[in-house]
């Protein structure tokens, strides 16, 4: 057993040294745009895990992670940007004097946002976690979409409707993929850990784990707050890739989105993220060209501004029912399990043969 697991600590560094050899290989030689989904996906990986440890693994029905991406969104744009470029987003409203000279590192301002995220997702989830079900559902939609209305009304802090501009790029294909691996083996470790069982107990049957002695306010708070500072994080990189935020970016539509990668990667899985999340961001972007006019021969097809998101939602559609738990399921990805596969399909080869 000893050995199977250090073989496997082997094989999962010298994994993230081949990617590491990609990730250089990929800043070198692709142009911008690839550049960008590539961080793209990292980033939504982490927003996934975000919304997965909630919703998967504690089994708690939210849709309150767009409120957290906004606070880190925010948090990490008015930290970093100058006193000469907040001069010019505050034109009409000047921004508050705490704020108006405050600049802090990149680093700093992350982890502010993380934090920041986190105590909100407290706030939230105290009183929110006491019920479940639909009315935990809606509590969280109601955070989310009046968080926005919020920032909408503070222009301040948020500047309103113009929203930030100018906003520094500090999110290199190293530091989202850095922070994405770090989420990746934090919340693998924390499903793997008796926090981690404890939660997927709350999820199977609450009065059964309250039962054997599971705190359940202690547990699923610690799952909210966890989960809210990884939509911190991921919120905060969205900023820094786009350049400028405003406060609709974040509304139901964008935690729909993410909510949709879990699913189809497999809600409660870690690998099932990581495959999902990736997979939802190629697709909606290769399917773009259904939006614009298609000449088949003679024949012209006209453009119908979104279609794309027509065929998206078939597709999606046909997922959930030839595979209702997800790509992955609850599954996560092991090199045994590898190895038993590759060795079944090698049977199986030979029986056929």
């Amino acid at each position: 057993m000893k050995i199977a697991a250090d073989r496997g600590k082997v094989l999962s560094l010298l994994g993230l040294v081949l990617f590491g050899l990609f990730l250089w290989w990929a800043t070198g030689h692709w142009d911008p745009f690839l550049l960008r989904m590539l961080r793209l996906c990292g980033i939504y990986i982490v927003l996934g895990l975000g919304v997965n440890v909630v919703n998967g693994l504690a089994g708690q029905f939210s849709l309150g992670h767009g409120g957290f991406m906004l606070v880190g969104a925010y948090t990490l744009a008015l930290l970093t940007l100058t006193p000469e470029k907040k001069e010019m987003c505050f034109y009409l409203v000047p921004c508050i004097a705490a704020l108006r000279t405050l600049t802090l590192p990149f680093v700093v301002a992350l982890v502010l946002a993380a934090i920041l995220a986190a105590v909100v997702g407290f706030l939230v989830g105290a009183p929110a976690l006491r019920v479940g079900g639909d009315y935990l559902a809606l509590l969280t939609l109601a955070f989310s979409e009046s968080i926005v209305v919020l920032a909408f009304n503070i222009m301040p802090i948020t500047n309103g409707a113009l929203g930030l501009k100018g906003i520094v790029d500090y999110a290199s294909v190293w530091w989202v993929w850095g922070l994405a691996i770090l989420a990746i083996f934090l919340t693998r470790s924390l499903a793997e850990s008796n926090y981690g069982r404890a939660l997927k107990a709350i999820r199977e049957d609450e009065i059964a784990a309250e039962a054997m002695g599971v705190n359940l306010f202690y547990h699923k708070t610690l799952a909210f707050v966890y989960g809210a500072a990884l939509c911190g994080i991921g919120g905060a990189l969205l900023a820094c890739i786009n350049s400028s935020i405003e406060p609709s970016m974040f509304g139901f539509y964008f935690t729909f989105q993410i909510l949709v990668m879990v699913i189809i990667g497999g809600l409660g899985s870690v690998t099932g993220t990581v495959i999902g999340a990736p997979l939802v961001t190629i697709m909606l972007e290769a399917l773009r060209f259904i939006d614009n006019p298609v000449q088949l021969g003679p024949i012209r097809i006209p453009g119908i501004i979104g279609m794309r998101m027509v065929l998206f939602s078939t597709l999606l559609l046909m997922a959930i029912l030839f595979f209702r738990e997800g790509l992955v399921g609850s599954r996560e990805f092991s090199w045994a399990g590898l190895a038993r596969a590759v060795a079944s399909l090698g049977r199986g080869k030979k029986q056929a043969g």
